[in-house]
């Protein structure tokens, strides 16, 4: 992508491709060479090759749905290079590409020019460099009191209706029971 155009972007609220697993939104911190830092609310910092971006989104009219402020002292790994943040993360627990089977957790723990070796459990992984679409490494913002209690209102209701259900179930699953005594 044009670096001019990601420049423009950066300290803005955008949307990384169009849909799929690969695809967040967040707040762009950076434009390097060959890779952008982008801040998101559930997976914290991610650092995405520049190559693999098919789109960036901008919704200038209502803006996307983002609820963390930044604070003005967060730090973040920074490098030139996507292959510098690599070498800044070893030893470090990293997600490597968001979802699909490419997906992968672990320790970082050797990079070459070629692949990255990623160890988890007994499993050691040699993940090929031009494979890796983007990593985390859990660096995360703590979300505006506002959205906590907006989210704790959602898992409050969601529990209440599964109480319900679980209840009408219940309660179904009985009558069933006494229905077939009936019958005997």
């Amino acid at each position: 992508m044009n670096s001019e155009l990601l420049l423009s972007l950066v300290g803005k609220v955008i949307k990384v491709d169009r849909g799929g697993p690969e695809s967040r939104i967040g707040k762009l911190l950076a434009v390097n060479e060959d890779h952008i830092t982008l801040l998101t609310e559930d997976d914290g910092v991610i650092y995405y090759k520049a190559h693999h971006i098919k789109s960036l989104t901008a919704n200038t009219k209502s803006g996307l749905n983002f609820n963390i402020e930044v604070p003005e002292n967060f730090e973040y790994k920074t490098a030139k290079t996507f292959k510098g943040i690599l070498e800044n993360l070893k030893y470090h627990w990293v997600k490597i590409n968001r979802g699909g089977p490419e997906k992968l957790e672990g320790v970082l723990d050797e990079i070459t020019d070629d692949f990255v070796t990623i160890i988890l459990n007994e499993e050691v992984v040699r993940l090929s460099m031009f494979h890796i679409r983007n990593i985390s490494y859990g660096e995360k913002v703590q979300k505006s009191d506002e959205a906590d209690k907006e989210e704790n209102k959602e898992d409050k209701s969601k529990e209440q209706e599964k109480s319900k259900n679980d209840s009408s179930n219940k309660k179904s699953s009985l009558e069933q029971g006494n229905e077939k005594k009936k019958e005997k």
